[in-house]
């Protein structure tokens, strides 16, 4: 194919292009209800917890902004307080992801193979699959990350203001969402310094009304914060210094090949190297610079989790598919092309296991000893049979019935004085859940945003303790007891065999214990 030719490209929008966008993407839609429709292990930690902070919105929390918790609100709302319930817009989110990482590869010239590519690896990685399949804020990450880069891609070749608007409200919907969006907003601010062709975009008002509308909407959270002593920059500092200390640059490096799949790099790295040196990708080089920025952001730091970048990959894949369409029809090697994606897809297949719950808990450990998996926590956390990720699904509501046997077992009067006190936010939130099924008292907890929605100010004399010991205890109640021990066999060793204790007679305040039980991490 000569030049002339492969600058040549069909119209954008063909009719055959968008439908498969659209199957693919409903696909994949369909494949994440079906999933929570079965049942999968449970619903996991974090989930109980962002379902407690969508019943008290506000601003901002002490781990994360305040937007996806609005989305938990509607989930609940709209389909129901269930494990499939929250999990539609999750799923949503995916398919979503997929159908622009598809338009993403037609605007950067790909023809209908570069979109089938495209579409499957971003449906099939692993890392995105694992995010969306859940409740998360990683779950929308992934759509803000790929819609802000159809947005530059159009930028790039349209002269209308009217786009930079509209990546300023998705930019600060990113950071509203979770903030390392602000990784995309560093590279992207790179470019436009770095790069001629878009450096004099400078001298025109757009960016900064881009950025901005951005920060307007980000405001929220950075108001909430000042108003109450920036504890998001706290619990940042605890958790860097405490769970996720164990980390180092070598697992976010080998995190960049194993999470999106290792084959894909055959599909992502020669993205890379076309937007940033291809005479026709250099067109969108801030692409490039951008995913190339937010990596040396996370690796100059020493302790960053390796999915933090899983975001940026869709519009990489997308690159790489159009990278490989281009080298395949030089030199009609188009089965090199059909093969990259077969290997992506088939290994990614194999992967699933790891990143959905798909299989029975026995079968699945059957299948990660045959494959050789290594667990692993990435907060340092001892580890029985499972991975922390599907450990963390298992053992709650069985936590809820025997915390309300011991509740149940005390006297109807003492009842009405009595709290529980959860000991972090997941078991906190899983007794909340659980509570119209399991008769249970108020639920305070001392980590993270639980501390903020504080304790009874009166009345409050016997207090149901998880964890610890009859020594610990005996330092702030005049009679301890313990009532019950909690076994679970999945989930994590920490969870299991816990002590249920209870408290009776504080002898110190309870807004002393509050003040020094204080956990943000």
């Amino acid at each position: 194919m000569n030049a002339g030719t492969e600058e040549q490209k069909e119209p954008f929008s063909g009719r055959n292009d968008t439908v498969i966008i659209v199957a693919v993407a409903a696909a994949v839609l369909a494949f994440h209800l079906l999933v929570n429709a079965l049942g999968g292990y449970g619903i996991f930690r974090d989930e109980y917890y962002y379902i407690a902070c969508s019943k008290r919105l506000a601003l901002g929390y002490v781990d994360h902004p305040p937007l996806a918790m609005f989305f938990m609100a509607a989930g609940r709302l709209l389909f129901g307080a269930t494990q499939f319930g929250i999990r539609v817009l999750p799923g949503l989110s995916h398919a979503l992801v997929v159908a622009f990482a598809g338009l993403v590869a037609r605007r950067l010239g790909g023809r209908r193979a570069a979109v089938v590519l495209s579409c499957l690896a971003v449906a099939l990685a692993p890392i995105i699959i694992g995010h969306t399949n859940i409740f998360q804020m990683n779950a929308f990450a992934h759509l803000y990350w790929i819609l802000a880069a159809y947005l530059l891609v159009r930028i790039g070749e349209e002269s209308r203001p009217g786009l930079w608007l509209l990546l300023g409200v998705v930019m600060g919907l990113g950071l509203l969402n979770k903030i390392d969006f602000l990784w995309f907003g560093f590279g992207l601010a790179a470019a436009l310094l770095l790069l001629g062709d878009w450096r004099r975009h400078l001298a025109t008002p757009w960016p900064y009304a881009a950025a901005a509308i951005a920060l307007l909407l980000f405001s929220p959270f950075v108001l909430w914060n000042a108003v109450h002593g920036f504890p998001h920059l706290e619990f940042i500092r605890n958790a860097t210094a405490g769970k996720y200390a164990g980390l180092t640059r070598a697992d976010f490096l080998a995190g960049q090949v194993l999470l999106p799949n290792p084959l894909n790099l055959l599909l992502w790295l020669p993205g890379l190297l076309y937007l940033l040196f291809h005479r026709q990708g250099r067109k969108h080089r801030v692409l490039g610079i951008i995913f190339i920025a937010a990596f040396a952001v996370l690796l100059a730091n020493p302790h960053s989790k390796d999915e933090y970048l899983a975001p940026a990959y869709p519009m990489i894949f997308a690159a790489g598919a159009v990278a490989w369409e281009r080298w395949a029809d030089r030199g009609r090697r188009r089965w090199a092309l059909w093969a990259v994606g077969a290997a992506g897809a088939l290994s990614s297949l194999l992967l699933l296991p790891f990143a959905v719950p798909l299989l029975p808990v026995n079968a699945y450990m059957r299948y990660a000893a045959a494959s050789g998996f290594s667990q692993r926590s990435p907060e340092g956390k001892r580890l029985a049979e499972l991975p922390q990720f599907y450990a963390d699904m298992f053992g709650w509501e069985e936590l809820a019935r025997d915390v309300s046997a011991v509740y149940l077992g005390m006297d109807p009067a003492e009842r009405q004085n009595t709290v529980v006190l959860g000991d972090n936010y997941g078991e906190a939130a899983a007794l909340e859940f659980y509570a119209a099924k399991y008769p249970l008292p108020p639920v305070v907890c001392t980590h993270n945003s639980y501390w903020f929605w504080g304790y009874p100010r009166q009345g409050l004399h016997t207090v149901i303790v998880l964890r610890g010991s009859e020594e610990e205890h005996r330092r702030s109640c005049a009679n301890v007891r313990l009532a019950a021990v909690h076994t679970c066999r999945y989930c994590l060793p920490g969870e299991n065999d816990m002590p249920i204790f209870v408290c009776r007679g504080l002898s110190v305040s309870a807004a002393d214990l509050w003040r020094a039980g204080k956990s943000f991490d």
